[in-house]
């Protein structure tokens, strides 16, 4: 394989790991550079774009969240994964409220990180398996999905997805008036054997609530049947 999967960024204080997962990444076909502290992070992000971040969240001076704050207020659309130590929950959920796509946590296999980086890629169509399929443009109540350009607008006005968030939404407009529960929505739009928590699956859904509907407190297309998971209604 050529390095033509996208573009990541390592972020780790550790060398070791900087290291192998540089290493694993090159050889799975992505392009990668890498940074050891928050501010070299953000310098990377400005002078490289990347497609995907891997972001240790315990990082010395500007620390990980902070990080991941500055890059989305600046880009919704680059994918993150999160690394956390284990236990650190309040961390993940924070992280995942900021619109991470995905989280892992230490210790890891370098090949998992592989394989959840072309997951979060493919959704996003950067390594051109996914984006494109379709070229027509979804139409639900307010909601207008165009496919192809990832691009969403509601009532007339666009909206800024994470690529996790437009994959979770693109998931459930696909499967109008089913019921999925937060354990099959982490195996079909994660789209790995994904060994997370369900609460991943909670926090998307608010935030997408918080984008999408006139009022997320009253949600028309977004709505949870209590007990069983979510449902999409146009």
């Amino acid at each position: 394989m050529t390095a033509s999967n996208g573009r990541v960024l390592v972020v780790d204080d550790e060398p070791i790991v900087r290291e192998v997962l540089e290493r694993y990444l090159h050889r799975g076909g992505f392009d990668v550079t890498t940074a050891g502290d928050g501010q070299a992070a953000l310098d990377s992000f400005e002078a490289n774009h990347p497609d995907l971040i891997v972001l240790d969240l315990m990082l010395p001076g500007i620390d990980g969240l902070e990080v991941f704050r500055r890059i989305r207020k600046r880009c919704q659309g680059t994918g993150v994964i999160m690394l956390t130590a284990r236990g650190e929950e309040t961390d993940r959920v924070v992280g995942l409220d900021l619109g991470a796509d995905d989280y892992v946590a230490k210790p890891f296999s370098p090949r998992e990180i592989v394989a959840r980086a072309r997951a979060v890629l493919r959704r996003a169509g950067v390594d051109g398996t996914a984006g494109g399929q379709t070229r027509e443009l979804l139409h639900l109540g307010g909601l207008e999905i165009d496919p192809s350009a990832r691009e969403v607008t509601a009532d007339g006005r666009p909206v800024e997805l994470t690529p996790k968030e437009f994959d979770l939404l693109s998931f459930f407009a696909a499967n109008p008036r089913t019921v999925f529960s937060r354990t099959q929505l982490l195996e079909e739009v994660w789209d790995i054997a994904y060994a997370g928590d369900p609460s991943t699956v909670t926090v998307h859904v608010r935030r997408l609530r918080e984008k999408i509907e006139r009022d997320p407190s009253e949600p028309e297309h977004l709505l949870t049947v209590w007990g069983a998971g979510y449902r999409f209604e146009a």
